[in-house]
Protein backbone atom coordinates (compact mmCIF):
# COMPACT_ATOMS: atom_id res chain seq x y z
CA UNK A 1 0.00 0.00 0.00
CA UNK A 2 2.67 2.55 0.75
CA UNK A 3 4.45 1.55 -2.34
CA UNK A 4 0.91 2.46 -3.99
CA UNK A 5 0.98 6.24 -2.60
CA UNK A 6 4.90 7.12 -3.74
CA UNK A 7 3.62 5.72 -7.38
CA UNK A 8 0.51 8.44 -7.09
CA UNK A 9 2.60 11.13 -5.01
CA UNK A 10 2.91 14.54 -6.94
CA UNK A 11 5.44 17.40 -7.24
CA UNK A 12 4.51 20.69 -8.24
CA UNK A 13 6.84 23.42 -9.03
CA UNK A 14 5.56 27.39 -8.56
CA UNK A 15 7.53 30.39 -10.12
CA UNK A 16 7.32 33.63 -10.13
CA UNK A 17 9.54 36.64 -11.07
CA UNK A 18 8.62 40.20 -9.53
CA UNK A 19 9.59 43.00 -11.99
CA UNK A 20 10.87 46.29 -10.35
CA UNK A 21 12.53 49.35 -11.11
CA UNK A 22 15.39 48.16 -11.25
CA UNK A 23 15.41 44.29 -12.35
CA UNK A 24 13.88 41.10 -12.23
CA UNK A 25 13.90 38.66 -9.18
CA UNK A 26 12.74 35.10 -8.76
CA UNK A 27 11.55 32.67 -6.39
CA UNK A 28 10.94 28.87 -7.32
CA UNK A 29 9.12 26.58 -4.17
CA UNK A 30 8.62 22.77 -4.62
CA UNK A 31 5.58 21.48 -3.01
CA UNK A 32 3.83 18.13 -2.65
CA UNK A 33 0.39 17.38 -3.50
CA UNK A 34 -1.14 18.61 -0.30
CA UNK A 35 1.10 22.22 -1.22
CA UNK A 36 4.15 21.28 2.07
CA UNK A 37 7.01 22.82 0.92
CA UNK A 38 10.04 20.51 -0.21
CA UNK A 39 12.33 23.23 -1.43
CA UNK A 40 12.99 26.75 -2.12
CA UNK A 41 15.09 29.07 -3.87
CA UNK A 42 15.55 32.27 -4.80
CA UNK A 43 17.57 34.11 -7.29
CA UNK A 44 19.54 36.82 -7.96
CA UNK A 45 18.45 40.30 -8.84
CA UNK A 46 19.20 40.27 -12.58
CA UNK A 47 19.46 43.96 -14.46
CA UNK A 48 19.23 43.97 -17.94
CA UNK A 49 21.55 46.73 -19.34
CA UNK A 50 20.21 49.04 -22.31
CA UNK A 51 22.31 47.87 -24.58
CA UNK A 52 20.17 44.27 -24.15
CA UNK A 53 16.73 45.79 -23.45
CA UNK A 54 17.27 47.00 -27.15
CA UNK A 55 18.72 43.95 -28.56
CA UNK A 56 16.19 41.32 -27.22
CA UNK A 57 13.27 43.86 -27.48
CA UNK A 58 10.06 42.01 -27.33
CA UNK A 59 11.42 38.49 -26.25
CA UNK A 60 13.86 40.27 -23.03
CA UNK A 61 11.25 39.05 -20.38
CA UNK A 62 11.02 35.85 -21.87
CA UNK A 63 14.68 35.66 -21.81
CA UNK A 64 15.08 36.77 -18.88
CA UNK A 65 11.77 34.85 -16.85
CA UNK A 66 12.42 31.67 -18.83
CA UNK A 67 16.09 30.72 -19.54
CA UNK A 68 17.84 33.14 -16.98
CA UNK A 69 16.15 33.06 -13.48
CA UNK A 70 13.48 29.93 -14.50
CA UNK A 71 16.24 27.52 -16.06
CA UNK A 72 18.42 28.21 -13.13
CA UNK A 73 16.64 27.90 -10.61
CA UNK A 74 15.20 24.60 -11.94
CA UNK A 75 18.69 23.15 -12.53
CA UNK A 76 19.95 24.37 -9.06
CA UNK A 77 16.85 22.53 -7.24
CA UNK A 78 17.34 18.98 -6.37
CA UNK A 79 13.56 18.03 -6.39
CA UNK A 80 12.24 16.99 -9.43
CA UNK A 81 8.39 18.33 -10.57
CA UNK A 82 5.75 16.93 -11.91
CA UNK A 83 4.88 20.56 -13.58
CA UNK A 84 5.62 23.87 -12.82
CA UNK A 85 3.22 26.47 -12.71
CA UNK A 86 3.64 30.00 -12.98
CA UNK A 87 1.95 33.28 -12.59
CA UNK A 88 4.16 35.01 -15.50
CA UNK A 89 3.29 34.47 -18.83
CA UNK A 90 7.04 35.21 -19.73
CA UNK A 91 7.30 32.87 -17.59
CA UNK A 92 6.34 29.52 -19.81
CA UNK A 93 8.98 30.21 -22.12
CA UNK A 94 10.89 28.00 -19.24
CA UNK A 95 9.10 25.02 -21.44
CA UNK A 96 11.77 25.48 -24.28
CA UNK A 97 14.46 24.51 -21.79
CA UNK A 98 12.83 20.92 -20.08
CA UNK A 99 10.69 17.94 -20.53
CA UNK A 100 8.45 19.01 -18.12
CA UNK A 101 5.33 20.76 -18.67
CA UNK A 102 4.90 24.49 -17.60
CA UNK A 103 1.79 26.18 -17.06
CA UNK A 104 0.77 29.43 -16.57
CA UNK A 105 -2.13 30.42 -14.37
CA UNK A 106 -4.85 33.05 -15.90
CA UNK A 107 -5.91 34.58 -13.38
CA UNK A 108 -3.22 34.39 -10.24
CA UNK A 109 -6.41 35.74 -7.73
CA UNK A 110 -8.43 33.15 -8.52
CA UNK A 111 -6.43 29.59 -7.54
CA UNK A 112 -9.09 27.52 -9.18
CA UNK A 113 -8.34 29.77 -12.54
CA UNK A 114 -7.43 28.45 -15.75
CA UNK A 115 -3.76 27.39 -17.05
CA UNK A 116 -2.37 27.98 -20.48
CA UNK A 117 0.34 26.24 -21.75
CA UNK A 118 3.20 27.65 -23.66
CA UNK A 119 2.06 28.29 -27.53
CA UNK A 120 4.82 25.50 -28.67
CA UNK A 121 3.69 22.88 -26.40
CA UNK A 122 -0.13 23.12 -26.76
CA UNK A 123 -0.49 19.08 -26.78
CA UNK A 124 0.70 20.12 -22.60
CA UNK A 125 -2.46 21.41 -21.40
CA UNK A 126 -4.34 17.69 -21.57
CA UNK A 127 -1.38 16.64 -19.33
CA UNK A 128 -1.42 19.35 -16.85
CA UNK A 129 -4.94 18.61 -16.24
CA UNK A 130 -4.70 15.38 -15.31
CA UNK A 131 -2.12 16.20 -13.09
CA UNK A 132 -4.36 19.28 -11.55
CA UNK A 133 -7.47 17.21 -11.43
CA UNK A 134 -4.99 14.71 -8.59
CA UNK A 135 -4.96 17.64 -6.71
CA UNK A 136 -7.65 18.05 -3.94
CA UNK A 137 -10.61 20.09 -4.89
CA UNK A 138 -9.65 22.99 -2.20
CA UNK A 139 -5.87 23.43 -3.47
CA UNK A 140 -5.21 26.95 -4.25
CA UNK A 141 -3.00 27.07 -6.84
CA UNK A 142 -2.82 30.83 -5.95
CA UNK A 143 -1.55 30.18 -2.53
CA UNK A 144 2.15 29.02 -3.33
CA UNK A 145 2.72 32.17 -4.96
CA UNK A 146 1.61 34.09 -1.90
CA UNK A 147 4.16 32.06 0.03
CA UNK A 148 7.02 32.80 -2.32
CA UNK A 149 6.33 36.95 -2.72
CA UNK A 150 6.76 36.49 0.95
CA UNK A 151 9.36 34.84 1.38
CA UNK A 152 11.39 37.15 -0.80
CA UNK A 153 10.34 40.25 1.09
CA UNK A 154 11.83 37.97 4.28
CA UNK A 155 15.12 37.33 2.46
CA UNK A 156 15.57 40.97 1.51
CA UNK A 157 14.84 42.36 4.91
CA UNK A 158 18.37 39.26 5.87
CA UNK A 159 19.64 40.98 3.16
CA UNK A 160 19.67 37.02 1.13
CA UNK A 161 18.94 38.19 -2.14
CA UNK A 162 22.24 39.75 -3.51
CA UNK A 163 23.49 36.16 -1.80
CA UNK A 164 21.18 34.06 -2.94
CA UNK A 165 21.28 31.98 -6.53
Amino acid sequence: MAQNSLATALNLGFLTILQENNGYLGGYLVTNQWGRPLEFRLSTLVHPNRVQQILYGGTLQGYICGDLIGRTLVEKTGSAVDCIITDRPAGLDLRLHLEVPVACLVDAQDGQGPVISHPRFANDLPRIRALLDRLDDHFDLAEPFARIREAIAEARKMGATNRAA
